[in-house]
């Protein structure tokens, strides 16, 4: 049994990272998609809001796991039993970025990393531009899954009441 893990923020988790997912489910027997927590970081979805939306917006992905993890990425690859590492890249600058982890997970423990280019028309949409256009009043539906679209504008309206 092949299994692969797809980590990330996913704060929150937008079109794109959907898209990665459903590549990534279709070519392994299961799929843990794994919300890295970053102590130091305070997200704007909480860890457990990001959980429930992915998993709501993956529910149609039988072989689809999805859990938190802090520390080491290999640490929990290996502690979990799985072989691979899948990135979603948007272009080259997140190849730049991650082909050097990709090497040094490698070299470290023998985990491979396969790299799946997400969509072209969503190349440009990160989770930080996403959540900066719709603070100014833009509209981002359709770079997000309905439901995560959704809970972005009511969390938004909760900020602004505050």
């Amino acid at each position: 049994m092949s299994g692969a893990v797809c980590p990330g923020s996913f704060d929150p988790v937008t079109s794109g990272h959907l898209y990665v997912f459903e590549r990534a489910a279709a070519r392994f027997d299961e799929l843990v998609i794994l919300v890295t927590v970053n102590p130091k970081k305070h997200g704007f979805f909480g860890i457990d809001e990001r959980l429930e939306l992915i998993r709501e917006t993956t529910a149609h992905l039988p072989n689809v796991r999805v859990d938190s993890w802090q520390g080491l990425l290999v640490d929990y690859v290996l502690q979990q039993g799985l072989d691979t590492i899948v990135k979603g890249l948007r272009g080259a600058v997140d190849f730049e970025y991650e082909m050097p982890m990709a090497q040094m997970n490698r070299d470290l423990t023998g985990v491979e990393t396969v790299f799946l280019l997400t969509d072209p028309r969503l190349a440009h949409v990160s989770s930080s531009l996403v959540k900066e256009v719709a603070r100014l009043g833009g509209a981002v539906g359709d770079f997000l899954p309905p439901l995560v679209h959704e809970q972005l504008l009511a969390k938004l309206s909760d900020e602004r009441r505050v």
